[in-house]
């Protein structure tokens, strides 16, 4: 909830928070109507320009719609006006750790931490920081600290363990996730973050808890999604498929009322895409790009298997695995928002090519922690920005992880992600993303041969030796031992999949999404032909 902020003292500020308008505007700001707070607070500073409160409420207003830009240039103003106003500082951190820009905002937090030790959100704000960019340690001991002295707060049980799943520490997990929802029953992100952990099985106390939470009408949306979607994953554990499902739809259904997605979005890039990266746009364009070979990106659809990829490739003695980057989309955007980019991609030359290809390799080396020459980036979402990277960055290795439809769709319906993947929310969309996934790959195996390895899931759980023997060839890699006992490599994993990688490959999952197959036909129709050839690619 926005407040009128605490900041300097004295006179004329005390003058400012009392300002009439100044309170409305927090008030609009309080109930997010956002459009009232915004003319208001212009005003106020076209008569006050100097006035920190109002720049930062300007700022946390610019910040809430995506305009973190904005946010970062309305908060460097208010913390040189005024260099010990936390909440600004505080706020600047938060903008930059947005962006990710994790060095940055650790340097603002170190300084609020100069100013107020005992300030309880920013040292929460610095630990999940250092979650962000491999310091998992650190993250813990930092998390450890705030709940000796702030043991209450659910929120920051949550957030501790989530760190604590990152680094293999399962038991320690649950018991975090545990006390959140003990803390705040109503808590629905404390009962799906145990849901998430895939090899948890709920109480018949803790189905009680949840179900008395639903029932409640002052719990919020968040509270709700994440209840349906941790009850779904309780009734699909029990093999009650109809609750189970009911239960998916309904968390899916106010997700997707939330974000709003478009599927024609994504097909007008693929086809934007399709018509500029041809063969003859590479020919024309050999050599360009920062020749660097060090990234290998896992790309496809979420839930296709690129974790235990990812897990394999970490455990050879050439490689280090990271986490799921963001830095190729934000590169992206600054080419232009939305598909926007593909013009500007267009309008590289060979220095900008270059130069991007270099900025990606400098944004991406806070999260190597070792000097082994090749890094994994598993942002699956990279498949749409491959025509990019084989431009930026030529001698890059990318991989298709590809997982049967039904199954992989069906396994992102009833998984609620943190953030992104909001095609994820409505069985239609899936499927449509799925098909102009696997267009968008056909067109690069056409227009780049032998640039993209493919790894069908279902080939890697059947035959995991010659499959992994396979992909080391194909990336250039000598086979090393330890790639067929990947899951002996001690690592921080990030993903849903973080539990099921520690372990050899099993195959009790694969055929999980057929219980749920009388109510599917809405995405079958969707992928229409790509079900109907899997794994062949057919003519889209």
């Amino acid at each position: 909830m926005a407040t009128l902020p605490e900041g300097p003292t004295g006179p004329d500020f005390s003058q400012q928070r009392q300002n009439p308008r100044l309170v409305e505007a927090a008030i609009a700001l309080n109930e997010n109507r956002l459009h009232d707070a915004e003319p208001l607070l212009r005003q106020h500073l076209k008569d006050d320009p100097f006035d920190v409160a109002a720049i930062r409420m300007l700022a946390e207003l610019a910040g809430r719609i995506g305009r973190f830009k904005d946010a970062e240039t309305l908060l460097r103003r208010a913390v040189e006006l005024a260099p010990d106003f936390v909440a600004a500082r505080s706020n600047l951190a938060l903008v930059l750790y947005r962006q990710n820009r994790v060095q940055e905002a650790l340097e603002e937090l170190e300084r609020v931490a100069q100013i107020d030790p005992e300030n309880i959100s920013s040292a929460n704000l610095k630990a999940a920081a250092f979650g962000r960019i491999g310091e998992f340690e650190e993250a813990l001991a930092l998390y450890r600290t705030i709940l000796a002295r702030l043991d209450g707060h659910p929120r920051i049980w949550l957030s501790y363990g989530h760190v604590l799943k990152t680094v293999g520490q399962s038991e320690e997990s649950v018991e975090a996730y545990r006390r959140a929802a003990q803390l705040a029953p109503h808590f629905g992100e404390a009962w799906w973050s145990l849901a998430n952990m895939k090899t948890f099985r709920f109480e018949p106390a803790d189905l009680h808890a949840m179900e008395a939470a639903l029932e409640r009408t002052d719990i919020s949306e968040e509270d709700r999604l994440h209840l349906h979607f941790a009850l779904g994953k309780a009734r699909e554990d029990a093999g009650v498929a109809a609750q189970a499902f009911d239960h998916y739809r309904q968390g899916n259904a106010i997700r997707a009322a939330q974000l709003g997605y478009e599927a024609v979005s994504t097909t007008r890039l693929v086809e934007a895409s399709k018509a500029l990266f041809t063969t003859d746009f590479y020919a024309a364009r050999q050599g360009w790009g920062c020749p660097a070979p060090d990234p290998i990106f896992i790309v496809g659809m979420p839930r296709a298997g690129s974790t235990l990829l990812e897990q394999i490739l970490a455990s050879h003695s050439q490689v280090e695995g990271t986490m799921e980057l963001p830095d190729m989309p934000m590169l992206a955007a600054q080419l232009g928002g939305q598909g926007n980019w593909v013009d500007g991609a267009a309008q590289l030359d060979a220095e900008a090519a270059r130069a991007l290809g270099e900025t990606y390799l400098a944004r991406t080396r806070i999260v190597r922690k070792t000097d082994k020459p090749y890094f994994i980036d598993k942002l699956p979402n990279n498949w749409a920005y491959v025509g990019l990277i084989r431009l930026v960055l030529p001698n890059a290795r990318i991989i298709d992880a590809r997982r049967h439809p039904l199954a992989c769709c069906f396994s992102n319906f009833k998984q609620h992600f943190a953030r992104g993947q909001s095609f994820s929310y409505r069985l239609s969309d899936m499927g449509l993303y799925y098909r102009d996934y696997v267009s968008l790959m056909a067109h690069f195996d056409a227009a780049q041969p032998g640039k993209i390895v493919r790894v069908f899931h279902e080939d890697m759980v059947d035959d995991s030796d010659s499959q992994i023997r396979h992909l080391l060839q194909a990336l250039g890699l000598d086979f090393e031992e330890g790639c067929l006992r990947f899951w002996e490599t001690e690592r921080a994993v990030r993903t849903a999949s973080s539990e099921q990688v520690r372990r050899p490959i099993f195959k009790e999952g694969m055929a999980q999404w057929k219980m749920f197959d009388p109510w599917l036909d809405e995405l079958k129709d969707a992928l229409g032909p790509v079900l109907e050839a899997y794994p062949a690619i057919p003519a889209i």
